[in-house]
């Protein structure tokens, strides 16, 4: 996603009726998140706090999405609605697959999950 808001922004931007910045934006940060994430996915046991820490800001990025979606700050076209609305909900079933995960990869750790 980084990589398609950098490089084809302004198509996007200007294909979904979405602000350039905003878009632009959206691209730049994503980079160092990824790259959060792709460092944490190779901690062997990352800590409570940052696992909580990618859950809530997934959800808060989805709300964001959400957000925008619900407001009359710009006119998107049907496809920029749309793409808001992929957007924010895929992103909350990745925070809700990244809390299920952790929460079963700490049942397995403490042995509270049945062994079949």
């Amino acid at each position: 996603m980084a990589a398609v808001h950098l490089l084809a922004g302004g198509a996007l931007a200007d294909g979904l009726a979405l602000p350039r910045s905003q878009v632009l934006g959206v691209g730049v940060f994503l980079v160092p998140w990824s790259a959060f994430l792709l460092g944490l996915a190779r901690w062997p046991w990352p800590t409570a706090e940052w696992m909580l820490g990618v859950v809530v800001g997934n959800g808060l990025w989805a709300i964001a999405a959400f957000g925008l979606l619900a407001s009359d700050a710009f006119a998107a076209t049907a496809w920029g609605q749309a793409y808001l609305a992929l957007h924010g909900l895929g992103v909350l079933l990745l925070a809700t697959a990244v809390w299920l995960a952790w929460r079963h990869a700490c049942a397995v750790s403490a042995g509270r999950v049945a062994r079949a």
